[in-house]
């Protein structure tokens, strides 16, 4: 390696807010493996409750309630917790965002053990952890850039998609074997040990942090909160790049959802096709993430452009697959998480690299309340739809739909210059 390239790594080092000589790598290895167990075991309590109500009830409007419950608390509070994150220290936030997800957890436990449990407790437990992702996610995003140099951003994205995979991979067989190999309260068991080997490095390490004033009380913190969404409203590109997601994961959302509906009366499925399908999904996550993370592709828009409208576009070739021909429908899944990946991790190292650190936790958690109010509006508009076309032609619809939409982004010349590395903040489309 080049002297020239090493001091400029070390400035974007800096410029991250990785002090040179630190250990980020240690510290980022050991923050990033205990997110990811801790991940992993919610994604597994995911998979056992949505199939729960899957088995238990057999109703799309009992999933989409589901949905609206894991969607709506995040969106609403997501304003608070970007600021809050932007503001106090994001590490003891995710902290005690998993604490208090743990303990809930524990509640919904022992209700299923004393058979106790009905169906507006699990909505209660969903709104719950949807509550406490607010604080979560827009903390740990934030970290991001602040545990790692600037140089290894994209490969940082990368990762964590490939991470998102993994969790795909592993959460609905690990699900589907706990359920067949212990009583449900005891599989729920396994999220809350994660919750807490996912806290305990946060125990231990420190995340660098942007100095924030303080001070002026709830005044101050919706002052605060506005100057994160003028960022992204004078800025032509993020506008525009928020307005393609909030189209997009309205038409996407409810496929996610209704995956279990899908499996069950196209494919004539169980719990174990379900849990095939989604780890084929997540295999493809990790390969997709692991690309990114390999190659750190340059031209990040057109990846994520491209990647999205395969993405979606993948989804209605998954429900297209004849009834008989349930492998075919798991691998157009599959290629679908894999090109969501590509598409995906180029654009969150896009937002990292483009917004300052001390604003990311309000962008960020922006973008986290468009896609909590997007998805239960999509919802919404799939609910009617669903019962006149039945799950199969639904997703082909809407599949279709979120494909599209993104190839609108193509047309807008302030993503091109976005591309380019140009502003882009005052000029349209």
């Amino acid at each position: 390696m080049s002297a020239e390239r090493i001091a400029r790594q070390d400035g974007e080092a800096s410029a991250a807010g990785v002090a040179e000589g630190q250990p980020w790598k240690l510290r980022f290895g050991a923050i990033f493996t205990g997110q990811a167990l801790s991940l992993t075991g919610s994604a597994l309590t995911q998979f056992v409750l949505l199939w729960w109500i899957t088995d238990t009830t057999g109703s799309a409007a009992a999933l989409g309630a589901a949905a609206l419950a894991a969607l709506l608390p995040q969106a609403l509070l997501g304003p608070l917790g970007g600021t809050l994150a932007d503001r106090y220290s994001r590490r003891w936030l995710m902290a005690a965002s998993d604490l208090v997800s743990a303990a809930c957890m524990a509640v919904l436990i022992a209700l299923f053990l004393t058979q106790r449990v009905q169906l507006w407790h699990i909505y209660a437990m969903l709104a719950v952890r949807s509550a406490m992702q607010a604080f979560q996610q827009p903390a740990a995003a934030a970290s991001t850039a602040m545990l790692v140099p600037g140089y290894f951003l994209p490969r940082a994205a990368g990762l964590n998609q490939s991470l998102m995979g993994i969790m795909t991979v592993g959460a609905p067989p690990l699900g589907a074997l706990a359920m067949s190999a212990m009583p449900l309260g005891w599989a729920l068991a396994i999220d809350v040990a994660t919750a807490l080997l996912g806290i305990a490095p946060l125990l231990f390490f420190t995340i660098p942090q942007p100095r924030a004033a303080r001070g002026g009380g709830w005044r101050s913190l919706w002052r605060e909160w506005r100057e994160g969404v003028q960022a992204v409203w004078r800025h032509a590109a993020l506008r525009q790049l928020y307005a393609l997601i909030g189209a997009a994961v309205m038409c996407v959302m409810p496929l996610f959802t209704l995956v279990p509906l899908l499996v069950k009366t196209h494919f004539a499925g169980d719990a174990n096709q379900v849990a095939l399908m989604e780890s084929l999904s997540g295999i493809g996550m990790i390969a997709g993430g692991a690309f990114v993370a390999a190659f750190a592709p340059q031209r990040r828009m057109r990846w994520f452009l491209w990647g999205f409208a395969l993405s979606g576009l993948t989804m209605a070739l998954t429900a297209l697959a004849p009834a008989d021909q349930f492998g075919l429908g798991a691998a157009f899944w599959l290629l679908s998480g894999l090109t969501f990946a590509v598409g995906n991790a180029p654009f969150m190292a896009m937002l990292q690299s483009a917004v300052p650190n001390h604003l990311q936790g309000r962008v960020l958690s922006l973008l986290n309340t468009l896609i909590g109010l997007a998805g239960p509006v999509g919802l919404a508009l799939a609910a009617p739809l669903g019962e006149a076309l039945g799950s199969r032609w639904l997703f082909v619809l809407l599949g279709a739909c979120g494909g599209l939409v993104m190839l609108l982004g193509f047309a807008s010349r302030a993503l091109r210059r976005m591309e380019q590395g140009e502003s882009g903040g005052s000029a349209g489309s």
